[in-house]
């Protein structure tokens, strides 16, 4: 097994469950020392599996909310002592309709899902790492930012690709990187905890069936991906094989460039 990762101190966001929850545990086989967020209990079941692999720190938080991505930061680094890479996976769809059928309340909540877990912990982040002159930050950004029926989600990944380019220009010669990868559709196991447990009306069925037409459409591969797929790519970006690798957002969409 490579260890790409051995000794180094990654926090993962959005831990519990998804490619999230993958990455942890490749990162673990290959050496990483984790600290697993997620605001779900069920991160806590990560530590139990993954302690005879890697040591795990794992912690429940709000990340939509500052103060607790500071907490997060702030316990990673008493835990371990550093911070090497942190993987911003927090983010995901709520609503998938037409723009003109959004609430103002459903716009707001999609972009402060999606985007500011990313830029709290960015920022919370940043002092450690500048502070060791090193680390590498891994964003997830998505092909939605050109799609149909999420319109707020794709704003906040536009952002969250924005935010990548922007701090990698700011941090590249104090010897951090910062990237993305741009997921496309991908094949996941059902969600335990969904994002909108509201139950789906027949329209919202035929409009979240076109967001999955129009995906493998796009797709020059006309399929979804694997949580693998996803992982091998971020498992790329934070490790030392993109050493010369920042400010880029890689699409993982079979084709589609988002």
């Amino acid at each position: 097994m490579n260890k790409r990762f051995q000794d180094k101190v990654a926090v993962i966001t959005g831990a519990a469950q998804g490619i999230g929850r993958r990455v942890a545990e490749r990162m673990a086989e290959e050496g990483a020392r984790l600290v697993l967020v997620d605001r779900s209990e069920l991160v806590h079941e990560l530590a139990h599996e993954l302690v005879d692999v890697s040591p795990v720190l794992t912690l429940t938080a709000d990340l939509e909310q500052f103060a607790d991505c500071q907490r997060v930061m702030k316990a990673a680094v008493e835990h371990f002592g550093r911070l090497d890479i942190l993987v911003n996976n927090v983010g995901g769809t709520i609503w998938a309709k037409p723009f003109e059928h959004y609430q103002a309340e459903e716009i707001e909540a999609e972009v402060r899902r999606s985007l500011f877990p990313t830029l709290w912990c960015c920022h919370a982040a940043l002092p450690q790492m500048l502070e060791q002159g090193s680390g590498a930050i891994v964003n997830l950004s998505s092909v939605a930012t050109r799609g149909v029926n999420r319109v707020p989600y794709g704003a906040a990944k536009g952002g969250v690709n924005a935010l990548t380019a922007c701090l990698a220009f700011e941090t590249a010669e104090r010897g951090i990187r910062v990237n993305a990868t741009a997921p496309g559709g991908t094949e996941a196991p059902p969600r335990r905890i969904p994002r909108n447990a509201a139950e789906q009306s027949e329209q919202d069925k035929r409009w979240y069936q076109q967001i999955v037409d129009q995906t493998v459409s796009s797709s020059l591969m006309k399929r979804y991906g694997s949580i693998d797929e996803q992982a091998g790519a971020i498992l790329f970006l934070a490790s030392d094989d993109a050493a010369y690798i920042t400010g880029v957002t890689l699409p993982v969409g079979g084709g589609d460039l988002g």
